[in-house]
């Protein structure tokens, strides 16, 4: 498993991510067995959110990753907040009262990384500044990010921070291809070259800011999986073809399409399958060619100007 610097802070962290939005739908036996296989395929990250399973996916991994013998010490553990139902909260006391939630579910005395979740246009920057700088300061949250933030979003919390945020989490994969679409695009007449995310691809190249993909085998938001889908079949096609001169599943090639991506991304696997999280794993021993990779793009119903 390939290892990288996560938002230049020191963090090094596996390329794949184990998501646990669905990891409260097993028994703690079967999700023991579960982290036990993703540390086994070099998984060192973990990604969490308050609202998964209503706090039920903190609370469960709390006792399994214990169960199976792994030690806090080698893993790094993210949790995101700022989702309510109705409505988004950025404000002081519900980010601190999110990460003591988050810490005592998870049975640990720190959050590695805390992320805030979708853009809350009531923010007051100042606000969740301080809300950061009081969890640093008390030791329960080392490093900050932030998920689904343009660029002009990032800068106007960081106008307030002593320190910088080290991770945006975007949707993005070979049917999720917004981020990268109108750069491709620049100077056509085209849909595609709208730019509509303010060139954050970009701009966390640019700011050493690692990009976790998010739901990176869906279409849509949420709409289902591409892989095997009859809706993507030139898509499949190609992986299945691809995949076969590395002796790979579609799942792999898909994976290895997003790792293959110069600004070293994270890819956050959402699976509580253990052979299809295996299969993602592989992705990281290939490196596919500039024309498979393009050739995945265009088949996913893109096209090149």
């Amino acid at each position: 498993m390939n290892r990288i610097d996560i938002g230049n802070s020191g963090l090094t962290g596996s390329s794949i991510v184990l998501g646990c939005m669905r990891i409260g739908a097993l028994s703690e036996s079967a999700a023991a067995s579960y982290i036990s296989t993703a540390i086994e395929c070099g998984i060192n990250f973990l990604d969490h959110a308050d609202i998964y399973g209503g706090g039920n996916a903190e609370t469960l991994f709390g006792k399994a990753y214990k169960a199976a013998g792994v030690n806090r010490d080698d893993i790094i553990i993210q949790s995101k907040c700022g989702i309510r139902s109705g409505f988004f909260d950025f404000s002081r006391e519900h980010i601190l009262a999110s990460v003591d939630g988050s810490l005592k579910r998870l049975g640990t005395d720190r959050l590695d990384v805390l992320l805030l979740h979708r853009p809350d246009t009531l923010m007051e920057p100042e606000e969740v500044a301080d809300a950061f700088e009081t969890l640093h300061e008390a030791g329960k949250v080392l490093h900050f990010g932030v998920s689904n933030q343009n660029p002009g979003q990032m800068k106007l919390l960081e106008k307030y921070m002593s320190g910088n945020l080290i991770i945006n989490q975007l949707q993005f994969g070979p049917a999720n291809t917004g981020m990268i679409d109108a750069g491709l695009c620049v100077n056509m007449e085209w849909d595609t070259s709208v730019n509509r995310d303010g060139g954050i691809l970009e701009y966390c190249r640019l700011k050493d800011i690692t990009i976790q993909a998010w739901s990176p085998f869906q279409y849509g938001f949420f709409d289902g999986s591409y892989i095997g889908s009859d809706k993507y079949k030139p898509l499949n096609e190609v992986l299945d073809r691809i995949g076969g001169e590395y002796s790979v599943t579609a799942t792999t090639v898909a994976a290895a399409w997003i790792l293959r991506h110069p600004a070293k991304m994270q890819l956050v696997a959402g699976t509580t399958k253990e052979t299809r999280l295996r299969e993602i794993c592989d992705a990281a021993r290939i490196t596919l060619t500039r024309r498979q990779w393009y050739e995945i793009y265009c088949a996913a119903g893109n096209r090149l100007p």
